[in-house]
């Protein structure tokens, strides 16, 4: 006799079988899985009943494919269930769910459908109302379960075609256990997306994918090559045969001592799982019980992936429920700074069922997280401290993702990177960190000095690093273009403030005196100078800074000459422009010559100003306005 489902499981089914889930391949999963369970009740059943004969070993799941009736069947020799177990237990969708979640699924579906973008991949219908069993629906027209339970003499088959109802009558099975029978939908197309569930290869993958580490052997009937009986041992004929294939490797490497696995067991299963020609810089192992249990095994990569800096890229480990697969990118188990990472998570606390939605609020994924995250910092100090060569191709590749995120928000990020920040170091002419410069530091030495520029050649040529480099002081360069930033965010460490050579105001040993001294006796060349140039720059005036040079341009506070160049690329529109301050060496010939030429010469001396001032600009590395007027403007003196 034919039976309905309850209403809201009638809608749930419909919704489902229209197809408003579009990753219908989980279904080999969650039926796997359910196989798995009911091996493991008979499997403890046999551990504390002797009677029942059966050991670990006897215990298997077995696919089927009938391409002519055109029906995938997964079959184990678990538990079973009764005639009252099948009604309970599929008879009603979500058995442990609340209609408030059937209506929230249909408000979801309307919004999708409604959606000029596709956004239904979005909607884990699994996920969010625990109907597994029922995912088979996505690629069957009709689904028959067979099943004795241990213990009865009878089996009973439950038949289902889909939101309309379900029969269950008796039927004949030799063992206890179950066979789901799937017949798979055909849309008229040999080719049509249900078909490859037809053929085994694609079932292959679809087992190792999801369920590869499932405890007990899934087999399947594949073709395998064999040379005919009695064939030309010389020209061998072959046949196709079928054998019995296990898909699954069983026990994951994750949950294997790390003493028992080596090194290049570990690089394999890297390259392999994450599609990576090289092997990891460094392994991960975490193995945790207690409040929440679980396996982690975590890889830091040696190169950047394709497309890692780019919106295309997405991060995440691989989050298992004990062995199953649950999510392919589980971001929630990393802080983006550490998106980088490579691995998988297992925690039999987890539920299988469990959506992107419960995971954000999920406390057990928050405490696995936060360990997860102490670990990567842990390994990372390692690397730093113990294996600097290895650390700093790491940071080659990911330095900028570090940078990045420390700037992020604000610098909400600061605290926990900073210590991981490399620059280049004019003394030690290598990348360095933040901690070492300190350290490094002179007695009287207030602030944390930097260069910024394109290059580190371009750097290291700055007329206003001389002075400084005379004194032993050791510069840091700043050559990304996020670096500049980076004293703005953190305005200090360690209570050392950052000063910029080229744009900061700071004096070393008295210098600022004499540069006052030299604005007073040079007032009138300065006002002169200022004058001739207008607008083109803010403010003229003496330098200390300079020792072979006799001009450089400086910002001053505020935005800065590689800030500028940062937004102008971004967006030319903003005109974001920094001061132009430009600063002279009294010291030089250059500016004598000037000097004296404001007196004898005015006219000559205009266009000592103009090529002085383009010669400033040109240090800085910004743009000449007019670059022919500046060339005409150097061979007029000759």
């Amino acid at each position: 006799m034919k039976k309905k489902f309850k209403a809201e499981s009638q809608r749930l089914l419909d919704m489902m079988i229209n197809s408003i889930y579009t990753h219908k391949e989980i279904f080999l999963r969650e039926i796997i899985s359910n196989a798995s369970d009911a091996i493991d009740k008979m499997c403890y059943l046999a551990l504390t009943d002797k009677s029942v004969g059966m050991s670990r070993s006897d215990f298997e799941i077995i696919l089927t494919l009938d391409k002519e009736n055109r029906t995938l069947t997964v079959s184990d020799n678990g538990i079973g269930m009764s005639e009252a177990e099948l009604e309970k237990n599929l008879g009603t969708i979500a058995f442990s769910g609340s209609k408030k979640f059937s209506e929230q699924l249909e408000k979801d579906a309307k919004k999708a459908k409604g959606s000029a973008v596709d956004n239904t991949g979005d909607i884990d219908i699994i996920g969010q109302f625990g109907v597994g069993f029922y995912s088979a629906f996505m690629v069957s027209d009709k689904v028959e379960v067979v099943s004795k339970r241990y213990g009865e003499e009878v089996a009973h088959r439950w038949v289902s075609e889909g939101a309309g109802g379900y029969s269950i009558e008796e039927a004949e099975r030799e063992t206890q256990g179950t066979d789901v029978i799937m017949h798979i939908r055909q849309d008229g197309d040999e080719e049509d997306e249900y078909s490859q569930f037809m053929r085994e290869y694609p079932i292959y993958k679809l087992v190792k994918k999801y369920s590869d580490y499932i405890r007990f052997p899934i087999k399947m009937l594949m073709p395998q090559p064999k040379i005919k009986e009695g064939s030309d041992p010389e020209n061998p004929e072959f046949e196709e045969v079928f054998e019995y294939e296990v898909f699954n490797s069983m026990v994951p490497l994750w949950q294997r001592k790390k003493a028992e696995v080596t090194k290049e067991e570990y690089e394999e299963f890297y390259k392999s799982t994450f599609q990576d020609d090289q092997p990891p810089l460094e392994t991960i192992t975490v193995s945790v019980e207690g409040m929440v249990s679980y396996d982690a095994l975590m890889f830091i990569p040696e190169q950047i992936p394709n497309k890692y800096y780019s919106d295309e890229f997405s991060g995440g480990l691989q989050l298992y429920s004990s062995g199953v697969l649950i999510m392919e990118k589980c971001k929630e188990l990393l802080p983006e700074y550490f998106n980088f990472v490579k691995g998988v998570v297992d925690s039999p606390d987890l539920s299988l069922n469990i959506s992107r939605e419960m995971l954000q609020h999920d406390r057990q994924l928050r405490l696995i997280s936060q360990n997860l995250e102490k670990k990567i910092k842990s390994k990372l100090e390692e690397l730093r401290d113990k294996k600097r060569e290895d650390y700093e191709k790491f940071y080659k590749g990911f330095g900028r993702q570090l940078k990045l995120c420390a700037l992020d928000d604000y610098g909400k990020y600061k605290d926990q990177l900073q210590d991981f920040l490399m620059f280049y170091s004019s003394t030690e002419k290598k990348p360095v960190t933040l901690a070492e410069y300190v350290d490094r530091m002179q007695e009287d030495q207030e602030y944390i000095f930097y260069a910024s520029g394109d290059s580190l050649e371009a750097v290291d040529k700055m007329p206003q690093t001389e002075m400084l480099k005379d004194k032993g002081i050791e510069i840091l360069y700043f050559t990304d273009n996020t670096d500049e930033f980076i004293p703005d965010m953190f305005r200090n460490y360690k209570e050392k403030k950052f000063m910029s050579v080229i744009d900061g105001d700071y004096d070393l040993g008295g210098d600022k005196e004499k540069d006052e001294k030299a604005d007073e006796i040079f007032k009138e060349t300065f006002d002169f100078i200022k004058e001739t140039l207008g607008d083109k720059v803010d403010v003229v005036k003496a330098t200390t800074k300079l020792k072979t040079h006799p001009v450089c341009l400086s910002s001053g506070e505020g935005i800065t000459f590689e800030m500028e160049k940062y937004f102008t690329a971004v967006n030319p529109e903003l005109g974001m422009k920094a001061k132009r301050i430009l600063e002279l060496n009294v010291d030089h010939a250059a500016f004598l010559a000037l000097d004296r030429a404001r007196v004898d010469d005015p006219d000559k001396a205009k266009k000592m100003c103009e090529i002085l001032y383009n010669q400033a600009v040109l240090i800085a590395g910004l743009p000449i306005e007019d670059p022919s007027g500046y060339t005409d403007l150097v061979t007029s003196l000759f």
